[in-house]
């Protein structure tokens, strides 16, 4: 079964995974566990194995949404079902799944859940901060290597993480990445200059619509 999750003890968000077991993300994009014998695969909402196992290796998006609507949120495949319905996540004729797309996103979040959000389609770090000290949370593009901090960037942009607040002192971000491989890097904070390493430059933002602790 999957490891229960608390909110965080430095923002107060919720923690989620885009894979139904925290404890086989780093087996399952390591390519050493098959995502289709995910034990909890149920308590992502999907119907079908078949069905998650296709969807889950591009729900990061959608996992942030779901961090960011706090502990009254749906499940994840109630939230990929709704950004289907918006065009937030789209299928072409080869079956090639593209998303999230930060337009819709917005819309969704906005139309069925009644929260406040832009997107950002230039953004900087200092920006970044400024939407932070504003009441706003970040989905933010980063690559996924963001999880290896200690080793040089490969690349920027590809994959999606939440920033809820400065990390202390002020100087850097803690972000909750839904393809983190253990705690420490499923609630992350790394200096701005570092997370920049990573950063796309573009996201969206929302107002959170419950109370979090400030970091």
């Amino acid at each position: 079964m999957s490891t229960p999750t608390s909110p965080c003890t430095t923002c107060g968000f919720p923690s989620h995974t885009q894979f139904a077991s925290p404890e086989l993300v780093g087996a399952i994009v390591s390519g050493s566990f098959d995502r289709a014998e995910d034990p909890a695969w149920r308590d992502s909402g999907a119907a079908t194995v078949a069905d998650y196992a296709r969807w889950c290796g591009h729900l990061c998006g959608a996992t942030c949404l779901r961090m960011a609507l706090g502990p009254s949120a749906p499940s994840l495949f109630e939230l990929r079902d709704g950004a289907l319905k918006f065009g937030a996540y789209t299928v072409d004729g080869d079956g090639e799944i593209r998303g999230m797309i930060y337009a819709p996103a917005v819309d969704l979040v906005r139309e069925v859940y009644g929260v406040e959000a832009a997107v950002h389609r230039t953004l900087t770090t200092a920006e970044i901060g400024e939407l932070l000290d504003a009441g706003r949370v970040v989905i933010a593009s980063v690559h996924y290597a963001i999880r290896r901090p200690h080793e040089p960037a490969p690349g920027r942009g590809g994959h999606l993480v939440l920033v809820t607040g400065r990390s202390a002192g002020g100087s850097g971000f803690h972000f909750h990445n839904p393809s983190g491989t253990d705690e420490a890097t499923r609630m992350a904070e790394l200096p701005a200059e570092r997370f920049e390493d990573y950063f796309a430059g573009r996201g969206m933002s929302l107002v959170a619509p419950f109370a979090a602790t400030g970091v």
